[in-house]
């Protein structure tokens, strides 16, 4: 063991960093040199360890998170930016998240970098610095989404692109002082993503379908990052309502309640008319019609989806699920057919067909 471990762990962190930004270099060898790599190379090649101990790596670390996020960069750039170096996913993995061929995610990433070129590295502050937070933390939650309930593709899941999505969020939170404003935003999105990613297991069955959650089997569920959301949850549970504070309550109710049937349903649906009123969305209506139907049967779920227009399969799957509970087979096998339709995910799709013989 060295004598002094983390300064050795920062130096092969930063000797990473730098094959990193080489490697980039090869990519983009025919372009000009980008300032940004150059100033970022040289400041990491100049640290000392010694210093990074002392926290100033928390500094460097901030600053190139915040870079990715600067306003210049469309949000879909600013995500596989963020990716690429501040997690240092490889950018074949990252072409696969945002299902283009690699070759168009190099460029894609190449551009990026080359419109940061006259960018500043500073921590901006006041309402500029939270904007890039609030960047970072909707890249990050877009990130784990894509990873924890792919839209497209074959997988049930992608559990390793919702944890480097997880350590991005973590990343940030450690790089913040502690006084930062937005802390409980932070600590809230945190619990939110382990609190999900804590079923990741149990959201695949043996034959590798999916499971929804009413049927899965809640002693696969991560506790120990269970508890640990519930733990970064549990100061703020009587703050203001806040949009990843509110969300981070549902994912609670449902990992509190050791049975389906004990889900505690119209908490739940008082914490989505709360986001309702922060935030009003499809996805939010959906998924609180959703929790409707739990808590007072399926045709008030029906009801609550009046109106809620949303591209993709989501919307007609769950308006099939309320009408078949109902009786209502002929309807619910036309929207079973019209979600079928849209779905791009091959699990999802298998379930929706599974759910359609089964009318």
């Amino acid at each position: 063991m060295p004598s002094v471990p983390a300064a050795w762990l920062l130096t092969t962190a930063r000797r990473r960093v730098v094959d990193r930004l080489r490697s980039e270099d090869v990519l983009s060898r025919r372009l000009p040199e980008l300032a940004v790599d150059r100033a970022l190379t040289e400041e990491v090649t100049q640290m000392d360890p010694a210093q990074w101990v002392h926290g100033e790596v928390a500094d460097e670390r901030l600053r190139l998170v915040l870079l990715c996020a600067h306003p210049s960069l469309a949000r879909e750039h600013a995500a596989a930016l963020t990716l690429r170096l501040v997690l240092g996913v490889p950018t074949e993995e990252i072409a696969r998240l945002f299902l283009v061929p690699t070759p168009t995610m190099a460029a894609r990433l190449t551009r990026a970098r080359k419109r940061l070129s006259d960018a500043s590295f500073d921590v901006p502050t006041g309402a500029e610095l939270e904007e890039r937070v609030a960047v970072v933390a909707e890249v990050a939650y877009l990130a784990f989404t894509a990873g924890y309930a792919p839209g497209s593709g074959a997988d049930v899941l992608r559990a390793d692109v919702a944890a480097e999505a997880i350590r991005l969020v973590c990343v940030l939170r450690d790089a913040l002082p502690t006084s930062y404003a937005g802390r409980s935003e932070l600590d809230a999105l945190l619990a939110l993503v382990l609190l999900q990613h804590s079923r990741r297991h149990a959201r695949v069955s043996a034959a590798g379908t999916l499971v929804l959650l009413p049927d899965q089997d809640r002693s696969r569920w991560d506790r120990a990052a269970i508890d640990e959301a519930l733990d970064l949850l549990s100061p703020w549970v009587h703050a203001p309502p806040a949009p990843y504070l509110l969300q981070a309550l549902v994912a609670a109710e449902h990992a509190l309640a050791a049975t389906p049937a004990q889900t505690a349903w119209p908490r739940i649906v008082g914490h989505y008319d709360a986001l309702l009123g922060l935030t009003d969305s499809p996805v939010v209506r959906l998924h609180r019609a959703v929790a409707v139907a739990e808590a007072k049967g399926p045709e008030a779920g029906l009801d609550a989806l009046a109106g809620v227009v949303l591209p993709g399969h989501r919307l007609p799957s769950v308006r099939a699920a309320l009408l078949a509970r109902l009786g209502r087979t002929d309807a619910a096998r036309d929207a079973f057919e019209e979600a079928l339709a849209l779905c791009g995910n091959a699990a999802e799709a298998e379930h929706l067909a599974g759910r359609l013989a089964d009318l």
